[in-house]
């Protein structure tokens, strides 16, 4: 891994603009993990706020393991490891070579899992909703997580796409976008 040869290196102002917003989704997937994703009320006196990350210590405290990797791998594991890919990559990364190629292609198959970890959150609100005692109203946290999510899709696109395509590129290198 070479410093000097990276994409944020060699393109100062995208290397800035992209790295500010991967923190920047960095910083709502761990809002989102931690925040209340829902309130469920019953009978309009009792309510209870859940976390995604309180829902995988009930789960785990319940031992249903099957749903803790579940959602723990789709919505906690995936989503860090992909932020976390797309930084390295960005910045770490010699722009050419067999291996910049491979972190390339784990980071399309990283991507193609994106949006599942949004519909686990979203099952789990819709599983809630039909019940006929209870009312579940959505919070702050799903949001931040939902918006982390498709931050880092766009990125990862854009960085795929740009990282793919840089080669071929001979306009102003400091410009942001094409």
């Amino acid at each position: 891994m070479g410093l000097t040869n990276s994409y944020a290196f060699r393109h100062p102002l995208r290397g800035i603009v992209v790295n500010l917003l991967l923190l920047a989704a960095l910083g709502l997937l761990f809002f989102g993990l931690q925040a209340p994703i829902l309130t469920l009320e019953k009978f309009y006196f009792f309510s209870n706020s859940v976390s995604l990350l309180s829902a995988l210590q009930q789960l785990a405290q319940e031992a249903e393991w099957g749903l803790f990797v579940l959602v723990g791998t789709f919505s906690v594991v995936f989503p860090v490891l992909k932020n976390l890919s797309l930084l390295l990559i960005w910045n770490l990364d010699p722009s050419n070579g067999a291996a910049h190629r491979q972190h390339l292609h784990w980071l399309a198959v990283y991507s193609k899992w994106s949006m599942l970890d949004v519909f686990v959150v979203a099952l789990l609100v819709v599983s809630v909703k039909l019940g006929s005692l209870a009312q579940a109203r959505v919070e702050l946290g799903i949001y931040a997580f939902a918006a982390s999510v498709v931050l880092t899709m766009l990125l990862a696109a854009w960085i795929g796409r740009y990282t793919v395509e840089s080669g071929q590129q001979t306009s102003n290198p400091d410009s942001f976008g094409r």
